[in-house]
């Protein structure tokens, strides 16, 4: 059902409405400097959109690559995505706190960050030459949990907030961070894994020598790979993260916290100077404010399928700071989604029936799928 272009305005209403489901990274965090993302749900109705080190991408209503799409250049940074028009600077060794703005408890599945030399400008890359080297990754933590507690559960948990360390190894030089959760609640079928690319400019600074060999996005993962096709409705599953193995120097992942937010941080375009930090808008400031307030929670103990999660070393980032209470580290106002058809159905694309499901199972568009026992979704009919 596509939407008619009347104004940017009622556009950008009338894609709200479909976005509910799933979710994009709003903004990320380097050391207390706060860089908005990419917004597909508002960017694309504005005629003259932010610079921002976030990929423009095409899913305006929040969507996801299929394992059909695995070979094309879908999969590298999400579907149609072009270069950001601006970079990041963080120091290797240092930490990315990287903020969803918001994501479903039904999509299970691994988190998983890679980096890719850009051997020039990022701004101006050809994706389908980037190199990709595995920097992170979590996939099943606790198989004891109820369909299991995964990655992407530690992200929810964590206030829909990821922490991702760069390899105090890596050669300075302009890089492409590609961020990615793959929801595996329909995965006990062929084509039904979901993934989720989204891709930032950096510059990484340092005296770091490794630019380690990577793989082309496009030869990542394949649809029959053991960690695409997976019925995670079982008890003692053992979980394969899809993609090549970590990077010498890499760890399996940090313990989880949010950064604290001190200024707002200007996408740099052009010669890799570092950005100017501006005063923060309202919105940030409360965010930082509210974080400061927060005392450190100890990090929950994870347990991969492939690694144990080895302790970090000192971040440059502010970790001190716990996960908030309430939705705060996500600076700019998302829309509420509403249904578009009768009140209280169901959005595009979400849960809408299964074992033990109490919410809407009429859809407001599209029709209630049954992918398994457990997940009915609202599906496109075209």
């Amino acid at each position: 059902m596509g939407i008619k272009r009347i104004s940017p305005v009622v556009a950008a209403l009338a894609s709200a409405a479909t976005v509910a489901a799933h979710g994009h990274v709003d903004h990320i965090v380097i050391d207390g400097l706060f860089y908005q993302g990419y917004d597909p749900t508002s960017f694309p109705y504005q005629q003259n959109p932010p610079t921002v080190v976030g990929w423009t991408t095409s899913q305006t209503d929040n969507g996801f690559v299929e394992p059909n799409s695995f070979g094309s250049p879908d999969i590298i940074c999400h579907k149609s995505a072009t270069p950001a028009g601006g970079h990041a600077q963080v120091k290797a060794g240092d930490s990315i706190s990287i903020s969803w703005n918001t994501w479903p408890e039904s999509h299970k599945g691994p988190m998983i960050d890679y980096l890719a030399a850009c051997n020039g400008p990022c701004e101006s890359v050809d994706k389908e030459s980037l190199e990709f080297f595995k920097i992170d990754e979590v996939g099943l933590i606790d198989d004891s949990a109820q369909n299991g507690f995964w990655g992407s559960d530690e992200l929810i948990k964590n206030n829909n907030t990821w922490l991702v360390q760069i390899p105090s190894n890596i050669k300075p030089g302009n890089y492409v961070l590609r961020h990615e959760t793959i929801a595996l609640h329909s995965a006990g079928q062929a084509n039904g894994a979901q993934a989720y690319p989204q891709c930032f400019n950096l510059e990484i600074t340092g005296d770091g020598t490794e630019v380690p060999a990577g793989v082309l996005g496009t030869k990542l993962y394949s649809a029959e790979d053991p960690g695409i096709v997976v019925n995670i409705y079982t008890t003692g599953l053992t979980y394969t993260i899809p993609g090549p193995a970590l990077i010498a120097g890499a760890s399996a992942s940090v313990p989880q916290s949010s950064s604290a937010i001190t200024a707002t941080g200007t996408a740099t375009v052009g010669n890799g100077a570092e950005a100017e930090p501006t005063n923060p808008p309202a919105a940030t400031t409360t965010a930082a404010q509210s974080s400061a307030a927060q005392t450190t929670a100890a990090p929950s103990t994870q347990k991969t399928s492939t690694a144990a999660v080895s302790t970090p070393t000192t971040l440059a980032t502010s970790t001190r700071v716990a996960a908030p209470t309430t939705p705060t580290t996500t600076a700019v106002a998302t829309p509420t989604a509403a249904p578009t058809g009768a009140v209280g159905a169901q959005t595009l694309y979400g849960q809408c029936g299964g074992n033990g499901f109490a919410g809407p199972t009429a859809c407001a568009e599209g029709t209630c799928k049954s992918w398994n026992p457990y997940y009915s979704q609202c599906v496109n009919t075209a």
